[in-house]
């Protein structure tokens, strides 16, 4: 069985370089496969929830301090609301550096635990070890373990890629794109390859 809160094995490197949208929202297609469809901090996955709702865009580097990065790829995460929320303006160490799986890890009860002092900063900033952000964990363990012991369809469901992947090669960023070797490494192109995991 996946398990669902692993983080990655190793910093994040983009793979995508769209550029020159004037809203930073068209960058959405863009950013769920460049963050594989999950919130960039707690992991919480679109498969679990209503996409439109539940992850959205998130600046970095906040357009307060950072207003001429407002639209700059590199400083766009994709993040659950929650996430986004609280950390919202603040200045905090960067989560594709820091929550990787030799970092952070989260044991079968749902607490996330780290020996990293700069990830606990990061953990601690968006309540990522809150008894309610543990809880919600657990249940997720849980759910997941459940769905795998008793229904494979379910388990893939909740565990695989979404229906709605992103064609990225019909995407056609205004002022290009920096990383073109990306869009053959999407997760669209994989599924068209026949390579696409059933889980992840």
């Amino acid at each position: 069985m996946s398990a669902p809160f692993a983080y990655p094995p190793a910093p994040h490197k983009r793979r995508h370089g769209p550029k020159g949208y004037t809203d930073y929202q068209s960058y959405r297609p863009w950013l769920r496969d460049e963050f594989s469809f999950r919130c960039v901090y707690c992991l919480l996955r679109e498969q679990w929830g209503q996409i439109r709702g539940g992850l959205g865009i998130d600046h970095f580097q906040a357009i307060a301090h950072q207003p001429l990065k407002r639209r700059d790829y590199d400083n766009l995460l994709y993040a659950c609301l929650p996430c986004n929320a609280l950390k919202s303006q603040r200045v905090v160490g960067d989560p594709s550096k820091l929550l990787t799986a030799a970092n952070v890890w989260v044991t079968d009860d749902g607490v996330i635990h780290t020996d990293n002092p700069e990830a606990l900063k990061l953990i601690e900033a968006l309540g990522l070890d809150s008894a309610q952000a543990t809880e919600l964990r657990a249940l997720w363990i849980d759910i997941i373990a459940l769905a795998a012991d008793n229904d494979e369809s379910l388990y893939q469901q909740l565990m695989g890629f979404p229906d709605d992947l992103p064609n990225l090669a019909r995407l056609r960023p205004p002022d290009g794109n920096s990383r073109p070797e990306g869009v053959g490494k999407s997760y669209f192109a994989a599924r068209a390859r026949g390579t696409l995991a059933k889980i992840y």
